[in-house]
């Protein structure tokens, strides 16, 4: 649950999307995507505390044609990769202090699989703590407060002042609980209290450099708080480490759209215009079913004056979504974009 704006119009006002998700979905097969109709879906829990295993890291690779793509665990562990090819997948979740964990599944007499994964901790390898990992080293009383904010949580909006209490007492008896300071600073953002997220996030980096989804989650309140340069800086940082996050190549081209909406000429704006379009285009290749890129790019494209263009990224939005947050208004454009060119002077054939 993230902060989110949209803003309806048509022509002479755009469809303005925000959307900031940390979720576990993305993959796409590109040698086969006339082929792709399967899915892959699942959860990853700790053996040992019976908790879901939040921001974990899971692979997909093909049988033949290796890597099909990574995707980061959802706060109650679970995962997807969707629109895959007919064909046999191995699925990885790699986590420092656990036991490797790796599932071969087929998706060809079948065109959805779910998978469990129980993680077993690994007492011969201790664990360099990072944000994602269950640090093995965490105190007991420090996990006793993480699962309870991850429980807390799952009220929704309702439940986060009181996971921020749980969060901040976990950091208060282990300072270096990378995963706690992540939640923590994404649970401020969700509150719109944007220095103590900030500070939080930048802990998370502090413990760990490489935390691709603090700096995503980093680059989007920067982007909230109009730090255009800020913003774009760190989703840059963070696409060098996963340069496969849709998510990650969405919210850079919300930041280039940002800056375009400040340019009313559309000459001087192309230039910016064109940035936004390949991020939102290659978020879309690594994952086509992540409907608010689809929104973005009907935003886009409506400033080109590709209104027909528009109206079908809009569709599709509400294909995958809808009763998503912005479904009523893109039926509303949706609509204007049909009167509109319903009411244009039908071509005269020579």
């Amino acid at each position: 649950m993230q902060a989110r704006l949209l803003y309806v119009a048509l022509i002479s006002s755009l469809l303005l999307c925000a959307a900031v998700v940390v979720s576990a979905r993305d993959s796409q097969d590109p040698k086969d995507r006339s082929l792709a109709a399967a899915q892959i879906t699942g959860q990853v829990r700790f053996a040992d505390t019976k908790q879901p295993a939040y921001n974990v890291m899971v692979t997909c690779e093909a049988d033949i044609g290796g890597l099909v793509g990574q995707v980061m665990t959802d706060r109650n562990g679970k995962f997807t990769f969707a629109n895959l090819a007919l064909a046999q997948y191995r699925i990885t979740v790699r986590v420092p202090g656990y036991i490797e964990e790796r599932q071969s599944v087929e998706v060809m007499t079948t065109q959805s699989a779910f998978l469990q994964f129980q993680l077993q901790p690994d007492k011969s390898n201790i664990a360099i703590a990072r944000p994602g990992v269950i640090d093995i080293a965490v105190p007991e009383g420090a996990k006793r407060e993480f699962d309870a904010a991850t429980k807390t949580l799952e009220k929704g909006k309702d439940g986060i002042d009181e996971a921020i209490r749980h969060l901040e007492k976990a950091l208060s008896i282990y300072p270096k609980y990378s995963q706690a300071a992540l939640m923590l600073g994404t649970a401020y953002m969700d509150l719109g209290q944007w220095e103590k997220a900030e500070r939080s996030l930048k802990k998370t980096l502090e413990i760990n450099p490489q935390a691709a989804n603090a700096l995503f989650a980093l680059g989007e309140l920067y982007r909230q708080q109009k730090r255009t340069d800020d913003a774009e800086k760190v989703v840059v940082q963070g696409l060098d480490v996963e340069p496969r996050s849709y998510q990650g190549h969405l919210n850079l081209a919300r930041i280039y759209w940002d800056s375009s909406a400040q340019i009313k000429d559309d000459t001087q704006a192309r230039p910016v215009l064109e940035k936004a379009y390949e991020e939102v285009k290659k978020s879309l290749e690594l994952n086509p079913e992540f409907g608010p890129a689809h929104v973005v790019k009907g935003n886009l494209l409506l400033r080109v004056h590709r209104a027909q263009d528009a109206q079908h990224e809009f569709e599709e939005y509400l294909r995958l979504e809808p009763k998503g947050p912005f479904a009523e208004q893109a039926r509303t454009t949706v609509e204007r974009i049909k009167k509109a060119l319903a009411s244009q002077p039908a071509k005269q054939t020579p």
